[in-house]
């Protein structure tokens, strides 16, 4: 089956969808993003991401191209005619299209909104969480505004190559002071030798990440103390655990920095215990009542998409 996009108004085939040359995501990043991760046909997480991307874009003073309730049956058609039951939805909006010119363009120009689908290997994510990735790290290059999920993605493209190029899974970034801010992909945690879950705080250093949210809360029902400060790469190297939080990763544990184990160099237990915790809730914190129509059945209405 082809894959199918959304592009503007119009389910088009995935390898057929294509924005203007001029459209301003395109030339000046002048986008904003979100991903939500999919399991069992649900999209984990929903109202979540939604008011992200809600704020997102009103930082970028970017209006909005739809409504929630037409976004939600979108996404929810996605979802379905593309047939996933595990894997993520990646959603842009830019600007839109306009002579090139540093300024924004009229109000009447309309954002462009783009939308694909893609699966993946639940068995094999799970078989990595069980593993556990190693992580290298790399001074903090990124703008003053990394709260906002725009795709000005340059400086996290070139840290998850550095990270790919010594084998390594993701790129913890490194601030002026000493101090890890998050991964090019990911949120960065540790759980100190005393079994405090740490993070940085969510400011202007970090995106507030939907699942970083989800976690402590699930932290909260465990009793695990948790604190919101930054630590250095040499205190996580000390911490009993370490892992990464993200939309598509859920909760991965980390057991090498720099080449160096954390901990006893696998997995630890709290944060197995904390992912299988977030996989087992996924489905009650979906908040898009139409995905709980059978995939077959929205697909079915749909056919005609990938004829």
């Amino acid at each position: 089956m082809s894959r199918i996009a959304y592009v503007n108004g119009q389910y088009v085939r995935h390898a057929q969808a294509a924005v203007h040359v001029e459209d301003r995501g395109y030339q000046f990043a002048d986008a904003v993003y979100e991903v939500w991760g999919v399991i069992d046909g649900e999209l984990t997480d929903f109202e979540g991401h939604l008011k992200r991307l809600a704020r997102s874009l009103k930082e970028l003073q970017i209006r909005k191209p739809l409504s929630d309730a037409a976004l939600t049956a979108i996404l929810q058609r996605i979802v379905a005619v593309n047939r996933i039951r595990y894997g993520l939805i990646y959603l842009q909006i830019s600007r839109g299209v306009a002579r090139r010119d540093h300024v924004f363009p009229p109000d009447s120009v309309p954002p462009s909104i783009v939308i694909t689908a893609r699966s993946a290997n639940a068995n094999a994510a799970e078989s990595r969480a069980q593993r556990g990735i190693a992580v290298i790290t790399r001074p903090d290059q990124r703008w003053a505004r990394r709260d906002i999920k725009t795709v000005s993605l340059l400086p996290n493209a070139l840290a998850k190559q550095a990270a790919r190029a010594e084998g390594a899974a993701e790129c913890w970034m490194i601030d002026r002071d000493g101090m890890i801010t998050e991964g090019a992909a990911a949120n960065a945690w540790i759980i100190t030798a005393d079994g405090v879950l740490v993070t940085r705080a969510a400011d202007h250093d970090i995106l507030n990440g939907i699942t970083r949210r989800i976690i402590f809360e699930l932290a909260e029902k465990q009793g695990l103390a948790t604190e919101e400060r930054p630590f250095s790469r040499d205190e996580a190297l000390r911490a009993r655990e370490a892992f990464i939080t993200s939309a598509t990763s859920f909760l991965t544990p980390v057991v090498r920095i720099d080449s160096q184990p954390v901990g006893n160099g696998h997995p630890g237990s709290f944060s197995l215990m904390l992912r299988e915790r977030y996989v087992a809730t996924a489905k009650d914190r979906s908040k898009a009542p139409a995905m709980r129509q059978p995939v077959w059945l929205v697909a079915r209405r749909s056919k005609h998409l990938q004829n």
